[in-house]
């Protein structure tokens, strides 16, 4: 079967983009904290375990403290220069919420007008929390593909074979994103992540193909039902994205919060061991490796937390636009 021909695509994104579950948990769902600290620990158990082979003897050839004044005044630089760059991201933020009035009236004036689009979709207003705007936007769509299935024979098999399968598949990829969408709260990235597995995308090309491939078989009401149905999908793309810009601002600026908290700590740990440790600080051995090693390990990789986290956060955003490039019904991936 021609790939562009199979009406249904697999329900979840990490299932289209063929991505291995924990890599998926990793870059999208997990907590960001907890994937900076395996970070930080991943960096601790590499670091010590790399230190001991290659210099096990660190007591012996760091015995003035060189090395921890080496490493822990470029420790310093980079949480004072991390910082900086994490307060510069939350400074883009806010800079596109400041502008003239016109601007802002602009913005406003512009998602007035969607809401009462999407208003006319869902017949009702819309509401102000995300997850139930989406829900009630994929729930009117499920209506109108359900439609389809009221449609008399078209006396072509194959074209009822389509229209049953494009009705069937997005009622089942709507209902689970709306199970998924339940007590979803914003500010959790639980919202935008179960926005991302309804393929609408996919759904608005079969449409288009549907009508462009069997012109000579459908109705006038076949035709208005597929573009009723193209309708609510087109909405629901631009519902999706807008959602999905204003978490990755609500995003950016926990990461500055978060990151500003570690970076003092991070500072006072890094700057006591730049003064305090050498050589003679841990001079004893446990299990034969030097107490410093360990010691030296465990405060490089707490005082880069601030750093991993910055890392954990950054993943995740530039995953979620890496998958969500086009808002068309262009997929800009191979799988």
């Amino acid at each position: 079967m021609c790939p562009e021909t199979q009406v249904n695509t697999h329900d979840t994104v990490r299932e289209r983009a063929d991505t291995h579950r924990l890599v998926s948990w990793l870059l999208l769902s997990g907590n960001r904290l907890v994937i900076a600290g395996l970070m930080a620990i991943a960096f601790f158990l590499v670091f010590t375990t790399g230190v001991f082979i290659i210099r096990p003897s660190l007591y012996q050839v760091d015995a003035e403290g060189d090395l921890a004044e080496r490493l822990f005044s470029t420790m310093i630089i980079v949480i004072v220069t991390g910082t900086t760059l994490v307060v510069t991201f939350g400074q883009l933020i806010l800079t596109q919420e400041h502008g003239p009035l016109g601007d802002q009236f602009e913005r406003l004036d512009g998602a007035m007008a969607f809401r009462e689009r999407a208003s006319k979709l869902i017949d009702g207003p819309c509401s102000t929390k995300p997850s139930i705007f989406l829900t009630d936007i994929l729930e009117a769509t499920s209506a109108r593909a359900e439609a389809l299935q009221e449609f008399d024979d078209t006396g072509n098999e194959q074209l009822n074979t389509d229209l049953q399968d494009l009705s069937d598949g997005t009622v089942k990829n709507a209902g689970d994103v709306v199970t998924q969408l339940e007590d979803a709260e914003f500010g959790t990235f639980r919202v935008v992540f179960a926005a991302l597995n309804f393929d609408y995308s996919w759904k608005m090309f079969q449409v288009e193909r549907i009508i462009d491939e069997y012109e000579d078989d459908l109705t006038t009401e076949h035709v208005e039902g597929l573009e009723e149905l193209k309708e609510a999908l087109m909405l629901y793309g631009p519902a999706r994205e807008y959602i999905k810009t204003v978490y990755f601002q609500w995003s950016v600026i926990g990461l500055s919060q978060v990151v500003l908290t570690m970076a003092v700590p991070a500072l006072i740990l890094a700057g006591t061991m730049l003064v305090s440790l050498d050589g003679k600080t841990f001079p004893n051995e446990t299990m034969g490796v030097e107490n410093v090693i360990p010691v030296t390990g465990a405060s490089f990789a707490l005082s880069l937390l601030p750093f991993m986290t910055l890392i954990s956060y950054i993943f995740r955003i530039f995953t979620v636009a890496k998958r969500t490039l086009a808002i068309d019904p262009l997929i800009p991936r191979q799988s």
